[in-house]
């Protein structure tokens, strides 16, 4: 399966809070807000969500093709995607703005506080699917994520016109989608991506129902944090899977990211949806306990002994083929 990842391309800037958010905040001036945080440190790491699970799906032996918009800073990016295993053929690159950028603040209880300059990434609705490269095949999956609203509608559109399965993944733009976007987003989608916020903020946004959105989608699949995952098809009962035990949580961002990447991966590779939510929970896992939404390991000897330990020696073994022997 050649899977179409579109979606912010972005440089993250990681900084840590050793206190508590909730112990700044004074009941009855929340309306006036002036807070300054002194960090720890500071991590500048690669990310974006499309770059995220591209990255991940590349490393899981996939050739996932990037579809987004960056500047001319992208170079260095570039370069390591490509060594991760990512055609980059499809990125447009911007003559006049920068790279987007992510600030994202974590306190002791990883608890966040995040900001987005999109960047190059307003021209993402300049990217036409119809003429994307076809060197490596059609995509047999387009993946909608977080990007330029524009870009996100004009892309699921795209994919509908040309008969392309595609993903819903709006994740932290549901705040800037109207209504009628985000319904139109997720109408019809092969697949459906949130947490568990993100889903009451669709019902919300789009004026519908659980039941009414999930008879739009053929599958939801609502990522629950330590409690693991649940999918979602109308008609269908519904399936758990629990997350893989996490000895230490470093970094929880991109741990969302992570788990598209290995839950994609499996399902490419033709494996049930709970296999394949067992692989995105162990990748997941893995992300949860490095700094940087890039920098987790995908080893086979890693990979199966999470498995192993979240669900068993029969799991391992089911998933121990699709890994192979790659890292």
């Amino acid at each position: 399966m050649r899977i179409a990842v579109t979606g912010s391309i972005a440089t993250d800037h990681l900084m840590t809070f050793p206190g508590r958010f909730a112990d700044q905040l004074i009941p009855g001036q929340l309306a006036h807000v002036s807070l300054s945080f002194l960090v720890d440190d500071l991590e500048v790491r690669r990310g974006g969500v499309a770059a995220n699970i591209a990255y991940g799906l590349g490393r899981l032996g996939l050739s996932p093709l990037l579809v987004g918009a960056v500047g001319g800073d992208f170079g260095d990016y570039e370069v390591w995607l490509k060594g991760h295993g990512v055609d980059t053929g499809a990125v447009h690159v911007s003559g006049a703005r920068q790279t987007a950028r992510f600030i994202c603040l974590t306190d002791a209880e990883n608890n966040q506080i995040a900001s987005f300059y999109a960047g190059a990434m307003s021209e993402a609705r300049e990217i036409d699917l119809g003429t994307l490269p076809t060197e490596g095949g059609r995509p047999d999956l387009v993946l909608v994520c977080a990007n330029d609203p524009e870009a996100m509608v004009r892309h699921t559109r795209q994919a509908r016109e040309l008969g392309i399965p595609f993903a819903a993944d709006p994740s932290q733009q549901l705040a800037r989608l109207t209504g009628e976007q985000a319904t139109e987003l997720v109408d019809g989608a092969a697949w459906l991506f949130t947490n568990e916020y993100e889903a009451a903020l669709l019902a919300e946004r789009t004026c519908l129902t659980r039941a009414q959105l999930l008879a739009t989608v053929g599958a939801w699949v609502t990522t629950l944090g330590e409690r693991g995952v649940r999918i979602e098809r109308e008609g269908h009962p519904e399936v758990l899977v629990p997350a893989v035990p996490c000895e230490r949580v470093t970094d929880p961002t991109g741990a969302g990211d992570a788990f598209r990447a290995g839950f994609l991966a499996a399902l490419a590779r033709g494996l049930p949806l709970t296999p394949a939510a067992r692989l995105g929970c162990a990748v997941a896992s893995s992300a949860l306990d490095t700094v940087g939404p890039q920098g987790y390991r995908t080893d086979r000897p890693r990979l199966l002994s999470r498995v192993r330990g979240g669900y068993g020696g029969a799991a391992a073994a089911q998933l121990a083929p699709l890994l192979g022997s790659g890292s």
